[in-house]
């Protein structure tokens, strides 16, 4: 009995061949073939449609594999995509920061695990900045003032824009005496941006905030801390008011 032919080359990192066995069977057929006998013609008819049948199997493993490729190339594309509308669907194009949907999303789920704080805040007079300067220096304002919410929560918390000009940011885990702070320091740092032209005059901030202990609604934090907001408002703007 002859030994068994390994299907694998010699080299450990070559592609294995799948037809190694019918090649081997193949070059058998050639060698026998080769002496005259009387079956010299059968043998050299039946090594032609072999051949043919190999390269035919050839030919649909490659159609295989390049199907195969196409197939995860466009699982991709579809994960790409989906990806994206995820994004869009939750996301504020302007700004980059989570709409007023997926605020109240993040909202409710943590306060079903943590106490939150809830700063509400809305930029003052914008209005007058959009008649001033337009529509595309407001829209940088609106940019500006995510990008510094951003950078003063520091991955902590959730921000999102929940309307033309309002804004929140989510915290969980502060208590009462930490969120009337943070407001603050938001406030201040809205306050203190140095805006591009041709914005010449100072944007400020009225800022709400409510504390909520875990198992509250949402619907009752956000109430507390836009009637925060709206006593800010009502006391001269660019301060910050703590939610009974």
């Amino acid at each position: 009995m002859t030994a068994p032919v390994p299907i694998f080359g010699a080299v450990a990192d070559a592609e294995p061949d799948l037809f190694a066995a019918e090649q081997l069977a193949l070059e058998q057929a050639r060698r026998a073939a080769a002496h005259e006998d009387n079956h010299q013609c059968a043998l050299r008819e039946l090594v032609a449609h072999y051949e043919r049948l190999l390269r035919e199997s050839r030919r649909l493993v490659q159609r295989s594999d390049r199907a195969e490729r196409q197939m995860n190339q466009l699982n991709a594309r579809l994960q790409e995509m989906a990806t994206q509308l995820e994004y869009r669907a939750t996301h504020d194009p302007l700004t980059g920061a989570l709409n007023r949907g997926a605020v109240i999303e993040h909202a409710r789920s943590c306060l079903l695990l943590h106490d939150i704080v809830l700063v509400v805040l809305d930029i003052d007079f914008f209005k007058q900045v959009n008649d001033t300067y337009g529509h595309p220096a407001g829209d940088t304002v609106i940019q500006a003032v995510v990008a510094c919410l951003t950078e003063m929560v520091e991955g902590q918390a959730f921000i999102g824009r929940v309307g033309g000009e309002e804004f929140s940011v989510v915290w969980p885990g502060l208590n009462q005496v930490q969120g009337l702070a943070l407001g603050e320091r938001l406030r201040q740092a809205i306050a203190n941006t140095e805006w591009p032209a041709p914005i010449t005059a100072p944007v400020t901030a009225s800022v709400g905030v409510s504390w909520s202990a875990r198992g509250s609604t949402f619907e009752q934090a956000y109430f507390r801390a836009d009637q925060a907001l709206y006593r800010a408002k009502r006391s001269g703007r660019n301060c910050v008011r703590m939610a009974d």
